[in-house]
């Protein structure tokens, strides 16, 4: 029996409550990480791009080689029926991510494990980001290279981001990590790319060595369509210590100022910099929600 307090999963062909989503130990998600995901968010309850986040699932499935038995068409429609179903547990002001799980199943064979659920935002968690700014840390791990395992794959081993934010947060518990490639150059982090702004120039680092989020491909159109130049490029410390401006994107912040990256203080001013401030305004205005007085709106709550 569904609970109206409750929150309901997708499980294998069944919408269920939540505490009825049991998964076996002999499963491979669990003991190798052979498993993918996509995750995306919603704003005033409704689903962002999520043809977009389903099509990217799809092709990180294609690239492991797990068929999930359900058509793209019909992954979109569950996980509009479990927000749907969901929505009704949001608080005012609330949202959720909205995420589609599958693993190769059990160790011995048969089918795939099938899971789309929701999860609240940590809007009061991440509500200060948007007051003050992040502070980046680059760890001494490395990001996991193209040629050993595609970043591109959105895959549930997420062991070697794990390790750097593990890294940083023993220095700062409040930082985010931002890992180098094994080149030297920025990469990602765990959920997040870099943007650098430098003399009105918008450049992030070249998509073979990162997760192309959904959100980061958003401000890139966003930033042409602004009529700033975009452009993917190898970036390194010494670009980010000295832009002009620094910003992190990811699902749940959309686009997000940096105050610090290593501890040196970026730009001239406060976060977020005009160009940052620029792109965030054209992001409240393609989604129709006010993410950043969303969460600044946690801060006291």
């Amino acid at each position: 029996m569904t609970l109206a307090n409750e929150r309901v999963a997708y499980f294998n062909g069944r919408i269920v409550p939540e505490s009825d989503v049991l998964i076996s130990f002999r499963d491979r998600g669990f003991l190798y990480g052979d498993a993918v995901f996509d995750m995306t968010r919603s704003f005033d309850g409704r689903p962002f791009r999520l043809p977009e986040h389903i099509e990217r699932l799809y092709r990180s499935l294609r690239y492991v080689g797990i068929d999930p038995g359900i058509s793209p068409e019909k992954m979109i429609a569950i996980s509009e029926e479990v927000l749907e179903r969901n929505r009704h547990l949001l608080g005012p002001g609330e949202d959720y991510w909205i995420g589609q799980r599958i693993s190769r199943g059990l160790k011995s064979g048969g089918a795939p494990t099938v899971i789309v659920e929701c999860s609240p935002l940590p809007l009061k968690e991440r509500a200060r980001l948007f007051r003050d700014g992040i502070d980046v840390i680059v760890p001494s791990v490395r990001r996991t290279p193209p040629d050993a395992f595609s970043p591109r794959v959105k895959s549930h081993n997420y062991l070697n981001l794990v390790m750097a934010e593990r890294e940083v947060h023993a220095r700062d518990p409040e930082a985010w990590a931002v890992l180098l490639d094994v080149n030297g150059n920025l990469c990602e982090g765990l959920g997040s790319n870099i943007f650098i702004v430098r003399d009105g120039k918008v450049l992030t680092p070249k998509e073979r060595y990162v997760l192309a989020g959904i959100s980061r491909r958003t401000v890139m159109e966003l930033a042409r369509a602004e009529g700033l130049a975009v452009e993917e490029a190898d970036l390194d410390l010494y670009d980010a210590t000295t832009a002009d401006e620094v910003f992190l994107t990811s699902t749940s912040l959309c686009l997000c100022g940096v105050r610090s990256v290593n501890g040196t203080k970026i730009g001239a001013g406060d976060p977020p910099g005009p160009v940052t401030k620029r792109l965030t305004d054209a992001y409240v205005r393609l989604v129709g929600c006010d993410f950043v007085r969303q969460y600044l709106a946690k801060l006291d709550a």
